[in-house]
């Protein structure tokens, strides 16, 4: 049980700092295109491979660069992760994006949209 705490604790720690450094400390002009939110990280329970999972806001074009951005820049994140969580070992890095968000605004804007075509139902 030991493994499984210590997994979810660096995935914890992956998320809060690459929090961070997606917050303006990184001088990548592709990266600053889109709001880029983290939604979660998993890590696989040897602690070699780490899924990033995140949303990102802004035009179409933007979050192309931005997520391309994040790939290119895969490398240097693990890097700056390795030095700032002082893991023998960093997890590589994959992201991917999180599409939760999209779909839950067209379902929100759907029942919009049928809540309106309705006519009221009143007491009685």
């Amino acid at each position: 049980m030991a493994q499984g705490r210590r997994v979810t604790r660096v995935a914890a720690l992956i998320k809060r700092e690459l929090g961070r450094m997606l917050s303006g400390q990184l001088g990548d002009e592709r990266l600053t295109r889109s709001i880029i939110s983290i939604t979660a990280v998993e890590v696989s329970g040897d602690l070699q491979n780490c899924k990033v999972f995140v949303s990102l806001y802004g035009e179409e074009a933007g979050q192309e660069a931005a997520f391309n951005g994040l790939k290119a820049a895969s490398g240097f994140l693990r890097s700056q992760l390795s030095r700032r969580l002082e893991l023998r070992r960093c997890p590589k890095l994959r992201f991917y994006q999180d599409k939760g968000m999209e779909a839950a605004t067209t379902v929100l804007s759907l029942l919009e949209t049928l809540q309106q075509g309705k006519p009221s139902v009143g007491p009685g």
